[in-house]
């Protein structure tokens, strides 16, 4: 994933607490933003995926989940990371929820569901689909992504229907912090169709049909194209007012940067979400007055170590590996300064600035430094100029990436070199289509791993996702497993602000002395988009999304704002 997010870092102390859905956080429904009625036009994405469509929609399926959500499936509530209310909180726009609430001890959320929605088969939602749907996370805990129920490290104990439209979520103990992947991070799936299915097997559902409630159904996919067509029936939508306002989306599937690149700069595309270099003269030149970028930072790309490498379990070599890259040069010659340099803490700056403990950080480019770090700990150098351990083991690594992706090929490089002038090699750089690269890093089929987690609106989400041990073989791509770090999450949802910030410095201090992930760059959102025809796109001006396509669900947030200008 992909200047600031925006917050309000003052107040970001109070954005845990306060960030809790409830009518008194909550808006309408966002509209489409054209003053017309007028309804037309066609929006062409331009996203490098790294690998042709399967043409199988299961928003369950980190695979193919990216063009699902948002065009075709939808959650309860939609949490905006780049806005905040008065008190600090996150602003949260209600969905197929009207409202939520939690009781005093945050150990009970009740969602009131939306009446008058539809799937896109004429079949009436109801408070069933979302009970079922969370139910379903429970009986195949391979769909339970982001690990709600108890059964699978978190803390939710039951979901059930309370009168004909809300639906409680009753929680094990505080859990104000999962209210984002309750509400946000969950697709409500029809429970009509998907209770014919294997419940066991729900992630192997390849739902090549999706049937939803959000603003698009699927039309048609090839590998190379998928057509979206406008939900004529979408609970948004109005006489007076009809959303979405753009007749078709196109979702060409792109192999790498390059070609995707070239049709953004033709003209051929409205919506991009990838690197380009010297977007001034590639792109923006080409029609200053129409083609614009944005940049939010929003989460880090990483180098993931195999912890259960013999060598990469070792510290010291983490360690190595941290002092031995100059980040610095990452950004400015990998991304053509687009993405700042990381820090070791994990915290993105000046994003979360306010969580940020510099005292804490270890990030210290120093060759010498790295080399003498691995001859403390009982490695020499060969004749090759690589280290090895006592029993000959040379700390030579393979790396895996996201073919395609050239943006961080170009980055790999650079630390290719820089490693291996502190006495560690890098010996190969596999390019993997997306589908095997997320299978291989989840099942710890690797040794490192270049990439990114989805992240959230404050630190303490990509931080979960990193090191929670719960989520070895989803999210935890290191598989990092120790019990403390555990404690530590699992007591932030119960402590207020103040003891919230100093769980997160408690949690900086394990990234910066155990290197259990190596941040390198700073991730943006990669965004481009042209007004020549489409108007209603999020800008730094009114970020009531974020912008990348990539983003669930906020991309469906941000289709039915779009509007056509001719």
């Amino acid at each position: 994933m992909r200047d600031s997010r925006l917050l309000r870092l003052a107040a970001i102390a109070a954005l845990v607490v306060g960030g809790c859905g409830s009518s008194a956080t909550t808006t309408s429904p966002a509209s489409s933003g054209g003053s017309s009625n007028q309804v037309g036009g066609k929006v062409v994405i331009d996203n490098e995926s790294g690998s042709t469509w399967t043409c199988q929609f299961n928003p369950f399926n980190p695979s193919v989940s990216l063009t699902s959500i948002g065009f075709v499936y939808e959650p309860l509530e939609f949490v905006n990371a780049l806005q905040t209310n008065a008190d600090g909180s996150n602003k949260i726009t209600p969905w197929l929820a009207t409202d939520s609430s939690w009781n005093s001890d945050f150990t009970a959320l009740t969602f009131t569901i939306r009446s008058g929605a539809k799937w896109s088969d004429g079949h009436d939602f109801t408070a069933n689909d979302v009970v079922y749907t969370f139910n379903a996370l429970k009986g195949d805990a391979a769909i339970d992504v982001n690990a709600l129920w108890d059964a699978n490290g978190g803390p939710l104990k039951s979901v059930a229907l309370q009168g004909a439209d809300k639906v409680v979520f009753t929680f094990s103990g505080p859990a104000q912090t999962y209210f984002y992947y309750v509400a946000d991070q969950t697709p409500i799936v029809p429970q009509h169709l998907w209770s014919k299915e294997d419940q066991t097997k729900l992630e192997s559902f390849g739902d090549t049909s999706p049937i939803g409630t959000g603003p698009y159904t699927m039309s048609n996919c090839s590998d190379n194209n998928i057509k979206y067509l406008r939900n004529t029936n979408y609970w948004q939508s109005t006489a007076s007012n009809p959303v979405p306002k753009i007749a078709e989306v196109d979702y060409p599937a792109f192999l790498s940067n390059d070609p995707a690149n070239l049709q953004l700069a033709q003209g051929q595309a409205q919506w991009g979400a990838q690197y380009i270099p010297n977007i001034d003269s590639f792109y923006v030149s080409k029609d200053p007055s129409h083609r614009h970028y944005w940049f939010p930072a929003v989460l880090n790309v990483s180098i993931f170590p195999n912890l259960e490498n013999k060598l990469l379990g070792n510290k010291a070599v983490r360690q190595a590996i941290s002092m031995a890259i100059n980040r610095a040069e990452v950004s400015q010659r990998g991304e053509s300064g687009y993405q700042p340099a990381a820090n070791q803490t994990g915290i993105v700056l000046p994003t979360y600035q306010a969580w940020y403990d510099k005292s804490l950080d270890t990030t210290t480019f120093d060759a010498a430094k790295a080399a003498s770090t691995l001859e403390a700990a009982g490695f020499t150098k060969g004749s090759d100029g690589i280290y090895k351990d006592a029993s000959g083991n040379r700390l030579s690594f393979t790396i895996k990436t996201i073919s395609g992706y050239t943006d961080w090929d170009s980055s790999i490089t650079v630390i290719q070199q820089e490693l291996k002038a502190a006495g560690i090699e890098i010996s190969n750089i596999i390019d993997e289509d997306s589908g095997t690269y997320t299978t291989d890093i989840q099942g710890g089929n690797f040794e490192l791993a270049y990439g990114e987690e989805t992240g959230g609106p404050l630190p303490y989400y990509e931080l979960r996702q990193m090191l929670l041990s719960s989520n070895i073989g989803s999210t935890n791509y290191s598989r990092y497993n120790v019990s403390t770090t555990d404690d530590l999450f699992n007591r932030y949802a119960s402590s207020n602000a103040a003891d919230q910030m100093t769980i997160i410095h408690q949690i900086e201090t394990i990234m910066a002395n155990d290197y259990p992930v190596i941040p390198v760059t700073e991730g943006v959102d990669w965004y481009q988009y042209d007004t020549t025809n489409i108007g209603g796109w999020p800008t730094p001006e009114d970020p009531y999304a974020l912008p990348a396509v990539w983003a669930l669900p906020d991309n469906g947030v941000v289709l039915t704002h779009l509007y056509p200008t001719k």
